[in-house]
């Protein structure tokens, strides 16, 4: 007589209290840009859903975020750097309160923007997750600048910047390691200013505290 084994189980769902790893935001990250380059969400909506997709802690969370938007056809893991080389900016604006991105993590898309305004823009790339080879950050100091933070090991190609009145600061290395993206910083520097630099003594605390 031939023994009969039961079939094995499907995969359990996770269910909605189950905290949520790095793959799962990046799923949901992935579908957000392809929301937006889809015209079905906003550059704005996007930039909010995002923090809140980086930022959530469980499963729940994460589906709150896309309960409006439909399922991919696919899943494929995490999102190829092509998806992120042809996904909507980044855009900042300054406004009068300030803006900024990081230094927690965020996904780190192939072009920025950032308007400084009057309250000033803030981009710290230190634990951005970012898939390129190259990044074209847009600043425009305006009336309060625009500080721009890379880790070390990256590097800043500056050549397309035009200082304006407030001025470029450029205060990174020129040794890039393998792997590490390039930041072409293009723009003008307006009244504020522009600053491009290494994290300093008190940021650098902060992320050994984190890791």
């Amino acid at each position: 007589m031939t023994a009969q084994f039961p079939e094995p189980s499907p995969r359990p769902v996770p269910s909605a209290g189950m905290r949520a790893s790095h793959d799962d935001r990046e799923a949901v990250v992935e579908r957000l840009r392809d929301a937006a380059a889809e015209g079905r969400i906003d550059f704005d909506e996007l930039d909010s859903r995002l923090e809140l997709a980086l930022t959530a802690k469980t499963h729940d969370e994460l589906a709150l975020i896309t309960v409006d938007l439909p399922m991919p056809q696919s899943s494929t893991g995490a999102a190829p750097a092509s998806v992120a080389e042809n996904a909507p900016p980044l855009v900042l604006k300054g406004g009068i309160s300030g803006a900024s991105r990081g230094p927690g993590r965020w996904e780190v898309p192939g072009r920025v923007v950032a308007h400084g305004g009057v309250g000033g823009v803030s981009l710290d790339f230190t634990r951005a997750e970012c898939r390129l080879t190259e990044v074209v950050v847009e600043a425009y100091g305006e009336t309060s600048g625009v500080t721009v933070v890379i880790p070390d090991g990256w590097v800043a190609d500056i050549g397309g910047m035009d200082p304006g009145f407030g001025g470029l600061t450029d205060r990174t290395t020129s040794v890039r390691l393998p792997g590490t993206p390039l930041i072409r910083l293009t723009g003008s520097g307006g009244i504020g200013g522009v600053v491009i630099r290494h994290p300093n003594k008190r940021e650098r605390r902060k992320l050994d505290i984190t890791y």
